[in-house]
Order: C-alpha cells, then sequence, then structure tokens
C-alpha cells in the first residue's frame, strides 16, 4: 500500500479517543456512512488498543491507524491489534528503528525545519505536523515546501472547518485531522447519527476544495 497516496485520496483521519471498545465498530460504521473511510485511534485510553482491535475484526473497510504512539516497545502490541500506520506527536531514533523492524508505517511529529531534517535522514518522508495550530497551520505548510519539498503533511491540532481549503491547497499534505467529527462525548453518548451527519459536511466541504 502506498500510504501517502491512500491518505492524499482519503483526505482526512478523525483522530479518536474512545472510552468503551464495545464502541468502535458501531462508530466506524457511522464514520464509513459519512463518507470516511479511515480511523486513527489514539493511545490515550486505555481501551485504545481494543478498539483498534475489534475494528481490525471486524472486516469494515477503513484504514486503522494508532495515535499517540510514544514509545518503541509499544510499535508490536499495535501491530498485533491490527494497526495499519501509526502516528506519533514527536520522533526518536527508538520509536522509528521499532517501526521499521515491524513494517509498520510510520509518521512522526515534527515542528521545526530541523525537526523535519532529522525525520527525512531517518527514512521517513511523510510526516504528522502538529500541534498544527500553534505553529503556523497552512501559511507553515507552504513555507517549508520550499526548501524541503520531499516531505509530505498530515497536520493535526486545533484545525476549524474555515482553515480546511487552506490546508487542501497546500502541495505537501497528505491528509489532514482533527477530532470534530466524532469527539470522546459524542463516541460515549452512542450518537452515531450525529457523527455521520457531521462527517458528511466535512467531507463535502474536501470534496469541494479537493475534487478526486
Amino acid at each position: 500500500m502506498d500510504l501517502n497516496a491512500t491518505l492524499r485520496k482519503l483526505s482526512y483521519v478523525p483522530v479518536i479517543e474512545i472510552d468503551d471498545a464495545a464502541n468502535a465498530v458501531p462508530l466506524t460504521e457511522a464514520l464509513l456512512a459519512g463518507g470516511i473511510g479511515c480511523i486513527e485511534v489514539t493511545l490515550r485510553t486505555e481501551a485504545g488498543l481494543a478498539a483498534i482491535r475489534a475494528v481490525a475484526k471486524s472486516g469494515l473497510p477503513v484504514l486503522t491507524g494508532v495515535g499517540t504512539v510514544t514509545r518503541a516497545d509499544q510499535v508490536l502490541m499495535c501491530v498485533d491489534a491490527g494497526a495499519q500506520f501509526a502516528v506519533s506527536p514527536g520522533f526518536t531514533e527508538a520509536l522509528g528503528a521499532a517501526c521499521r523492524r515491524a513494517n509498520l508505517p510510520l509518521l512522526p511529529g515534527t515542528v521545526t525545519p530541523s525537526e523535519v531534517m532529522i525525520a527525512l535522514d531517518a527514512g521517513f518522508t511523510m510526516l504528522k505536523f502538529f500541534p498544527a495550530s500553534i505553529y503556523g497551520g497552512a501559511a507553515w505548510l507552504k513555507a517549508i515546501h520550499g526548501p524541503l519539498p520531499q516531505a509530505t503533511f498530515c497536520p493535526t491540532g486545533g484545525i476549524r472547518d474555515e482553515d480546511i481549503p487552506g490546508y487542501l491547497a497546500c502541495p505537501n499534505l497528505s491528509a489532514f485531522g482533527s477530532s470534530a467529527v466524532a469527539s470522546r462525548a459524542l463516541i460515549a453518548a452512542k450518537n452515531w447519527d450525529e457523527i455521520t451527519a457531521r462527517a458528511k459536511k466535512l467531507m463535502a466541504m474536501v470534496c469541494a476544495a479537493r475534487p478526486v
């Protein structure tokens, strides 16, 4: 799988914090009904790995990532759960090496040119840009593209609806992520209809700004 091409086609990655793994499959079904084909389940809650495992076993046609991977010793657990790619808020050599050994694609987090260069030197060309809104948003992506055009990014952190067209106009954007479509509260309330409605609204904006 060409992860960069796949994420570019999908354009949006919902960042999920889930407290009950039993909600993972109906949540994924709600996202798919809204036109979203990817999910990033973070390890910020104890249910994260179990939720990934449930989605992987469901057979639903969704690209399943694991987020907030910060240590090398988490990598094999993520692979065992069925994660297809990993996302980290930062980067360490140990984490990068563990992901390479496990053949788990990693999007390491970067916010400075030096961090981008370190990740590129380590063999990672698709990167996370976090927290995006604090470090310049779409303007940062456009600025970094000049000197480092080989890097592509998946920004997350404080991205608002009105920011979406600007991000999608960046040539070095793979996809962007947020928790707005499926917040922790909406998931806990099992409000699948609202999640689907939010997904449809966001994906309509994506399609208008980045026609396939």
